[in-house]
């Protein structure tokens, strides 16, 4: 199974799901989220493997999000909208994002990583 891993490495919650990833012997290639944000349409296929909200995709703690002020913003924008910010700035992604074999999960909590990649 190929995993992508996309991260930022001076996130904690970052470091912590790389642990998980490492201890349980998961192979994955290492991407860095703010240098090499997924694209539109592999943002769009990542979403629809989840089952999750769109919104859920977005670094709601991040400075990117609040200074664009998208608190009050994200209701009112497009699926394709916000897709276009998420692709532009790797910042706005919630973190750790792993994808791989038709699975998804976005941040970091340890029964989900389990479920999904064990």
């Amino acid at each position: 199974m190929s995993i992508r891993y996309y991260g930022y490495n001076k996130c904690g919650t970052c470091r912590k799901a790389k642990k998980w990833l490492d201890e349980n012997d998961i192979a994955y290639e290492d991407i860095a989220i703010v240098d090499a944000p997924p694209a539109k349409e592999e943002l769009r296929t990542y979403w629809q493997q989840s089952g999750l909200e769109l919104k859920k995709f977005f670094n709601t703690s991040g400075q990117s999000y609040r200074e664009l002020g998208l608190k009050d913003k994200l209701k009112d924008m497009s699926e394709d909208d916000m897709l276009d910010l998420l692709a532009s700035d790797g910042k706005l992604i919630k973190r750790p994002l792993i994808v791989g074999a038709g699975k998804v999960t976005v941040g970091f909590k340890e029964d989900d990583m389990a479920k999904q990649w064990t």
